[in-house]
This record gives C-alpha cells, sequence and structure tokens, in this order.
C-alpha cells in the first residue's frame, strides 16, 4: 500500500501575495472548499498581517472564520510577529504558521528584524499558546526561509539552519520546515541539508518549501523525498514568488508536484483532475499573473494511475 505524503497548498497565501488582482472572500473560500474536495489535506488560508501592507490580506479573519472548520482539510494561516498569531488565535486556526529567515540580510528587509529577534518573537508566541491554554489543540509550525541561499547575502552557511532548527525545536515548535525561498537549492544540497536537519530535531517533522525559480524545484521533492522527508508546500499553478528573487517562476505547482508523487508510488490523497478544474478557474479570477506547469499543459498520461492509499 502506498505511503501518504502530505502536499499544503499554499496559492491562498504565497500565491497571491504578489498578486496584482485582489480576489473577494467568496472567491477565497471557494478555492479553498474546492482544493479540499479535491483531496488536498492542509490549506494554507491567508496570512494575518497589517492590510497596509498587503492589501491581498485585508480580509484575513473574515477568510478564517470561512474556512476554520473545513471538512477533510487543515486551515492554517501565516503569521509573522505575535500580534498576527494573536488575531490567528483569536480566528480559531488549529494550526498557526511562523517564519524566521536564516539569512540576516533578508531578515532585515522582509521582516525588519534580525534572525535572533525574530526567534525571540516566536518564543513569544509559544508563551501566548501556553497562556491560552492552546498546548496539544493548536499547532505550531515553523519555516526557516532562505535556507539554501539568499539573493541578499549569498551563502547562507548550514550550520546556521541547522543551529535555528535546534532552537525552534527546543523552544516549542511542533513542525520545521526548510524553505528555498529565492530558488537557490539543488538536489545535492537539500538532501544533506534534510538529514543534517533530522539528526537536530529528532522526531518533529520536517516540511519542505521549494520555489522553481530555476527548475530544480521537483528535483528538490525527489531528493527531500531520499532524506525521509514527507510534507512539502505546493501552490497551484506554480503561482507566487518571492520580490528579492527578480525573474522568480514561483512556487513549485501542487498538480504537477502531485502528479510526480503519485507516479512515485505515494499517496497525495489528491483528484488531480479535480485540481485542473480548480486551476482554470483560478486563472480566470487572475488575469495576467503568470501560471506554469506541465500537467496542465498537456494532462495526465494514458497510463497515470493513482497509488493505492493504505488500507
Amino acid at each position: 500500500m502506498a505511503e501518504p505524503v502530505l502536499i499544503r497548498e499554499v496559492g491562498l497565501r504565497d500565491g497571491l501575495q504578489m498578486a496584482k488582482t485582489v480576489l473577494s472572500t467568496a472567491q477565497k473560500l471557494d478555492f479553498a472548499r474546492s482544493a479540499a474536495a479535491a483531496g488536498l489535506r492542509e490549506i494554507e488560508a491567508t496570512s494575518f498581517v497589517p492590510a497596509h501592507v498587503i492589501p491581498q490580506f485585508a480580509d484575513a479573519g473574515e477568510v478564517a472564520a470561512g474556512v476554520g472548520a473545513l471538512a477533510g482539510a487543515t486551515v492554517s494561516a501565516l503569521v509573522v510577529n505575535l500580534k498576527g498569531a494573536i488575531r490567528a488565535f483569536d480566528a480559531g486556526l488549529r494550526k498557526v504558521n511562523y517564519v524566521v529567515s536564516a539569512s540576516e540580510a533578508h531578515s532585515l528587509a522582509n521582516a525588519r528584524r534580525s534572525t535572533d529577534a525574530a526567534l525571540e518573537e516566536f518564543r513569544l508566541i509559544v508563551a501566548e499558546r501556553r497562556a491560552r491554554g492552546l498546548v496539544g489543540q493548536v499547532v505550531l509550525g515553523c519555516g526557516i526561509a532562505t535556507a539554501f541561499g539568499c539573493t541578499l547575502q549569498g551563502e547562507v552557511p548550514a550550520v546556521r539552519v541547522v543551529a535555528i532548527a535546534e532552537t525552534l525545536a527546543r523552544d516549542g515548535a511542533d513542525e520545521i520546515m526548510a524553505a528555498d525561498t529565492v530558488g537557490y537549492g539543488d538536489p545535492y544540497r537539500v538532501r544533506h541539508m534534510f538529514e543534517a536537519l533530522r539528526r537536530a530535531v529528532g522526531d518533529i517533522p520536517l516540511a519542505a518549501h521549494f520555489h522553481d525559480t530555476r527548475g530544480l524545484g521537483l528535483a528538490n521533492v525527489a531528493a527531500s523525498l531520499e532524506a525521509g522527508v514527507r510534507r512539502f508546500d505546493a501552490s497551484l499553478g506554480g503561482l507566487g514568488g518571492c520580490p528579492f528573487a527578480p525573474g522568480a517562476t514561483g512556487n513549485i505547482g501542487t498538480e504537477d508536484c502531485a502528479f510526480m508523487l503519485e507516479a512515485m508510488g505515494f499517496d497525495t490523497g489528491i483528484d488531480i483532475e479535480a485540481l485542473l478544474a480548480l486551476r482554470r478557474r483560478f486563472e480566470e479570477w487572475l488575469p495576467g499573473e503568470r501560471f506554469s506547469g506541465g500537467v496542465a499543459r498537456v494532462g495526465l498520461p494514458k497510463s497515470f494511475r493513482r497509488a493505492a492509499a493504505p488500507g
């Protein structure tokens, strides 16, 4: 029977954060419900950031309320500070994701604070969860951005990434993600990074977030699988990107990632045809945005069969 692999859909958050068109709350809820119906088991639905910073997420509270109890899927949100985490806790979400940049230059440009200050903010979020009696009820995930390199700083030492992961594990993270924010990762480096992270954090689940900036996104997924990673971020149609990676082509596409994993014998639980139908609507909602992906272009092979789910 096939081993399960989790794909977290981040199209509503990472995919939309630089989109020119601001989707309506109704469209976002439609997307989330359709994604869950297509078999996606986790959806990062929004980000609790100030509306003047990213107007796309001005309706974060409404979106969280609308999909907080989505059948069959875990709904999460990204937060960048304690204030955002409080809003996410107040909204009743059962998973909250935070991010720390391993690159000092990226951290200062993106979050206006040092990496160490960002780690201290995570401790405040952990303390807030504890004070509310939500330990064991709300999962706290933390991503390590620029884990494989940075367009501003250049090289990011692997020892620094591992040290950050060790700190997060000690301070209360329930999941740790390594993110190739600007597309600098390659399969060799990715596999060795995740092997080092596994040794450092023990049984805490590891996840991966890849951008396909230089065409290595899915190759990096395969390398992560070899290192034991079974959780991956992806965005429908490969939408999204980082403002600090000029020419970036966005995230790995959910439909291509699901196809590859299923073809390799893993069970994603995803109905790829239903996902492609959602993608067509998503493209209509976002005219002028750059979508990518091979499966949407040429379809599934006639020989394709979904992996058998565990009995």
